[in-house]
């Protein structure tokens, strides 16, 4: 038993402490760097006891003195940084009581604002955890947020172990490490593919649910959160792990400095719609300890739980807000965080009637708050509870994952072609424009513009892109679930073989189908994000829940073999081609009124009708869009169909009459006339424009080429024939075709 002294705090005369900040913080003054203010919300209970340990020192044991406003709050001297501490409530504590505690031998509960969580094992075999006191030092040197702005920012969906524990050109000592996503090689990989923002997988200190103990498999994906304000210890590598907390956070914060020196922005998915203490009667670590009425949000005396976890925190408490609040803004202010993904945002937007409203404090003040409304706001907009699909409904100041625009898309690729190579056609393209213009019905009734829609194919969660063009169904035994875990509405197409086949044909179409996906999500209207590995064609064996998959089925899989260049060339040139537009248009495009517009046409180079985008037998899409002050336009053919056609390329409506139509499906027949309108006038008012340009085709998805040195590419020499308005190009079915028609003389 580990001896604990008692020591005295006097609540005699003026109040020393504070109530404020939460957690553990430095007192200025005389009384020197050694002590500290301890600050922990728990309003139910009379007393509140502080167990800690100085570096090298004993246990100490101290009843906090002062209670304000349900905070209990002392001045405790000589708890240095590296102290470790925590707390204990259910009793009435004595000298006597608290010369009984043993920290080492039970779970001390862990502070809600504690900056790192010490784990370790008891000789009872027992896994428990203890706060650290830190020091927040570290050397930023000049290095800046990128500050990315919305509209050129391409997503990277990344877990941090995941991405590099099979990179043979990352040191083996640091492989799925914060150092090793910093790494020369990672940082030229994310550069090459023109990415702009690596968005992290939970960082949080997380552990494993209960039930996957004794199953040889962990919490991999991280969304069961024990710390909001602690770093995954485990991320570090063992190096830094061996020196200390202090090197842990160092390595974290050297991560984010290397990576915002390459220019790319650092994105956290955080989870604070529940916590790592599952439901009622579950083990008590920290918040259910201190405030489980308070944090916890409850029903008829029950927990109400929206989130599948079991409990779901009560952000109809303004305590549960100010929480989330000062752990954003810590993330932002210590480690320089540039956004946040917020999982299950709809828990976190409901009201003390657990309804969701768009009008909830915390969404408002997140999006408002001085220091978090310059970083990057992006919901996960739904959750499990009644009325929890709200994806459109946020408010400004928020971006939405788009699941319309992901399952629309897969649906016109994939599942669509399927049936029509059955005989069966029953969904026209209207849902497939209006996704590729923005998704407006969705998003303009929240008042945001196209800049509000993170457009995804895949995520973390769910088919790979690579296992949506090769498994109909889901398989995931290795869960040990008997494959009853994971969605089963996957909309994939497994092109007439169910997994692994060596048929070159059914090979080559689902490696067309993945570019045609993957262009068609980096060339729509909004954000694109790509799931790591995605580039690469990786697998995952058709496992569409591999969160319990610590090992080479979840890891991103770095053999070069000639499908993943093929796949990477692609996507680069793809994210290359977007740059090169939207470096032709105004600061303002897409978002400033009259600064953009779409039209679109049928194969027949004839505009769009309402009755044409119904008809299921319409399976080309061209779409011609860019800015009455632009430099360039962009015309994409979609062949989503089964047989090879040929396209006439439209006239661009600059040069003729304004009879096209503009914006997203059906609704777009009659809304573009004043801005085709304003096109022609802008083009007549140009002389240098005064005339029709020919368009010059700069990519295709259907195979790729060979460079002199034969690795696969897919960018065409501008020496290829340019084409007029009118004529007609070949484009074979599952295809995409990406013109690019400049205004002026070359």
């Amino acid at each position: 038993m580990a001896a604990t002294a008692v020591e005295a705090i006097s609540n005699l005369g003026a109040a020393l402490s504070r109530h404020f900040p939460l957690g553990v913080s430095a007192i200025p003054g005389e009384h020197g760097a050694s002590a500290a203010n301890v600050a922990v919300y728990s309003p139910t209970y009379r007393d509140v006891v502080l167990c800690f340990q100085p570096p090298g020192g004993v246990w100490k044991a101290v009843k906090l003195p002062d209670k304000t406003d349900g905070v209990h709050h002392g001045l405790v001297e000589n708890m240095p940084a590296g102290s470790r501490y925590g707390f204990y409530t259910d009793f009435v504590a004595s000298q006597e009581d608290m010369l009984l505690i043993d920290p080492e031998a039970v779970q001390l509960l862990l502070d809600p604002y504690g900056h790192y969580i010490d784990e370790a094992t008891g000789p009872d075999g027992v896994t428990r955890y203890q706060s650290v006191r830190m020091d927040s030092d570290f050397d930023w040197g000049t290095v800046t947020r990128p500050n990315t702005p919305w509209r050129e920012t391409v997503f990277y969906e990344a877990h941090v172990r995941g991405q590099t524990m099979l990179h043979p050109d990352v040191p083996e000592e640091i492989r799925g490490s914060y150092a090793g996503m910093a790494h020369p090689a990672m940082i030229q990989h994310l550069q090459e593919l023109g990415v702009t923002a690596v968005e992290l997988l939970p960082v949080h200190f997380h552990i494993d649910e209960p039930h996957l103990h004794g199953t040889g498999m962990s919490n991999y994906w991280g969304y069961n959160t024990l710390g909001f304000f602690a770093p995954h210890v485990e991320y570090a590598s063992a190096a830094a792990r061996a020196a200390g907390p202090q090197a842990v956070q160092a390595e974290l914060k050297g991560m984010i400095k290397l990576l915002h020196l390459a220019g790319i922005e650092v994105i956290l998915d955080v989870v604070y719609n529940h916590t790592a203490e599952g439901g009622r009667g579950g083990p008590a670590y920290s918040w259910r300890g201190l405030a489980e009425e308070q944090y916890y949000r409850l029903r008829d005396g029950e927990y109400y739980d929206t989130t599948g976890c079991g409990n779901t925190l009560n952000f109809g408490n303004p305590h549960v807000i100010k929480m989330a609040m000062d752990s954003l803004r810590y993330w932002v202010e210590e480690f320089h965080i540039d956004g946040f993904r917020f999982d299950l945002a709809v828990s976190l937007a409901r009201n003390g009637i657990h309804e969701f409203t768009n009008q909830h404090p915390f969404l408002l003040a997140a999006a408002t708050d001085g220091v978090l409304s310059s970083t990057k706001l992006i919901s996960e907009p739904w959750d499990v509870g009644y009325g929890g699909w709200q994806t459109g409904n946020f408010p400004t100041g928020w971006a939405d994952w788009n699941d319309s625009f992901r399952d629309t898309v897969r649906e016109v690729w994939l599942t669509d072609r399927a049936a029509m190579l059955a005989g069966n056609h029953h969904n026209g393209l209207a849902t497939f424009g209006d996704a590729l213009g923005g998704s407006a019905e969705l998003f303009a009734a929240s008042g945001r513009s196209s800049m509000a829609s993170i457009n995804l194919i895949t995520a973390h969660d769910g088919f790979t892109l690579a296992d949506l063009t090769t498994y109909n169904e889901k398989h995931n035994e290795d869960n040990q679930e008997d494959n009853r875990d994971g969605t089963g509405e996957n909309r994939s197409w497994n092109h007439g073989v169910e997994g692994i086949t060596n048929n070159p044909d059914t090979l080559a179409q689902r490696a067309r189908t993945a570019r045609n996906l993957m262009a068609t999500m980096l060339l729509a209207m909004g954000v694109p994000m790509i799931t790591a590995g995605d580039e690469l064609g990786r697998s995952q064996g058709g496992n569409n829940n591999v969160y319990c998959q610590d090992n080479e089925i979840a890891w991103v899989d770095w053999t070069m073999d000639e499908e993943a260049k093929a796949m990477l060339a692609a996507t680069t040139r793809l994210v290359q081609l977007r740059k090169d537009f939207l470096a032709a248009q105004p600061s303002t495009y897409p978002t400033r009124g009259g600064q953009s517009f779409i039209h679109w046409f049928g194969a027949d180079g004839l505009p769009m009708t309402p009755d044409r985008w119904k008809n299921p037998h319409e399976r080309v899409l061209t779409m011609l869009l860019g800015s009455p002050d632009g430099k360039v336009d962009g015309l994409v053919v979609f062949n989503t169909g089964v047989t090879d056609e040929d396209v006439v390329l439209p006239a661009n409506p600059r040069f003729d009459a304004p009879d096209a139509p503009e914006e997203g499906g059906e609704e777009g027949a009659e809304a573009g006339a004043e801005a085709v309108e304003q096109a022609v006038e802008q083009a007549e008012s140009q002389p240098e424009t005064a005339g029709p340009r020919p368009y010059m085709l700069r990519m295709t998805t259907e195979a790729p080429a060979l460079t002199d040195d034969g690795e696969p590419t897919f960018r065409l020499p501008r020496s290829v024939p340019l084409v007029d308005a009118g004529d007609a190009v070949r484009v074979d079915a599952n295809t995409v075709q990406i013109f690019r028609n400049d205004l002026t003389q070359p």
